[in-house]
């Protein structure tokens, strides 16, 4: 079994997603498209939040928060994918290793908590809408933020304390495009069953009490919304949460198909492209789910760049005088 805490690997090689040339040059085109996509409109999304006075709002300040993890999640993954479809050798040392896979832990588990955040919100504000400004106060908005990276940080350092404890013996080669728990467990020549449960334990119950706080929220939203007579409040009504609620299940779909469905259905093909899509594609899609059917978003994007061009003007006659 060889001794505990220690390894006699020194780096792993990620097997990535193909081996054709040919696949890989379409797969780094695609991947490096959608990259650059992910960062302007996350990075955007933040911009527009933070410089428009009138998107001062709990939903606003939940989804910079969103977009600023979206942004994160995709640079911890995406990056790396694109140099090793480029490149021969497909090393990443064993700290570059261990710290994607802990910082994609971190991000993944206060995402799930920060939907959880979002539906509550989106909860107040149908079902009670007349005590919203004292329930959603800026005091509780953030300590439901801290709450989501705190609980983001114990699942991410759980992950530490069990994966510190495995001794890599023989094979460093990954059948993966990037360092996930799973992949990295199958390679351990320590024996897995206790760890595996832990990280189970903490998975499964992450996903579930997020799940079922979303699933709450949305039920209480659903019976508030049938209640309202009038067709034009309905349509209020949902339009403030058919967003979320979209990106909630592609989110949450991949996300359970991959890590909760019976290990006699596991494929690694099957995962890899679920992978992908939770990896990659939703930290793009989620802006574009937020702002191309929010005109609060577009009307802010309209007054930043007016505000910008002003700005200019007054400069430009400054300068003349």
């Amino acid at each position: 079994m060889g001794r505990r805490n220690s390894t006699h690997v020194s780096d792993f090689i990620l097997m990535g997603l193909t081996d054709s040339e040919e696949i890989q040059l379409v797969l780094f085109t695609l991947f490096l498209l959608i990259y650059l996509i992910t960062v302007l409109l996350n990075a955007g999304m933040m911009l527009i939040i933070h410089l428009d006075l009138q998107l001062h709002t709990p939903m606003y300040f939940f989804l910079s928060h969103l977009s600023f993890l979206d942004l994160s999640y995709s640079t911890v993954i995406t990056p790396k994918t694109l140099q090793n479809l480029l490149t021969s050798t497909k090393y990443i040392s064993y700290l570059n290793c261990f710290t994607q896979m802990n910082c994609f832990i971190f991000l993944g588990a206060t995402e799930c908590f920060l939907l959880s955040s979002m539906a509550y919100d989106r909860y107040v504000a149908i079902c009670n809408p007349l005590h919203y400004p004292v329930v959603m106060s800026t005091r509780r908005c953030c300590s439901l933020v801290f709450g989501s990276y705190f609980i983001g940080f114990m699942g991410s350092f759980v992950n530490v304390l069990c994966m510190s404890r495995l001794d890599f013996c023989d094979s460093n080669i990954i059948h993966h495009f990037f360092c996930e728990t799973p992949p990295i467990l199958a390679l351990s020549c320590t024996d897995t069953q206790d760890i595996e449960i832990t990280i189970s334990i903490f998975a499964g119950s992450t996903l579930v009490v997020s799940l079922i706080t979303i699933s709450v929220s949305y039920v209480s939203i659903l019976s508030t919304i049938l209640k309202i007579t009038s067709t034009s409040g309905k349509r209020k009504a949902f339009s403030t949460c058919a967003s979320h609620l979209l990106g909630v299940t592609i989110f949450y779909s991949t996300l359970v198909f991959t890590y909760l469905k019976p290990s006699k259905y596991y494929s690694l093909r099957k995962d890899q492209v679920a992978s992908v899509f939770y990896t990659i594609v939703i930290p793009m899609l989620n802006p574009l789910l937020y702002s191309l059917q929010n005109k609060e978003v577009k009307k802010a994007l309209i007054r930043v760049t007016q505000k910008g061009k002003s700005s200019k003007h007054k400069i430009r006659l400054k300068l003349n005088f």
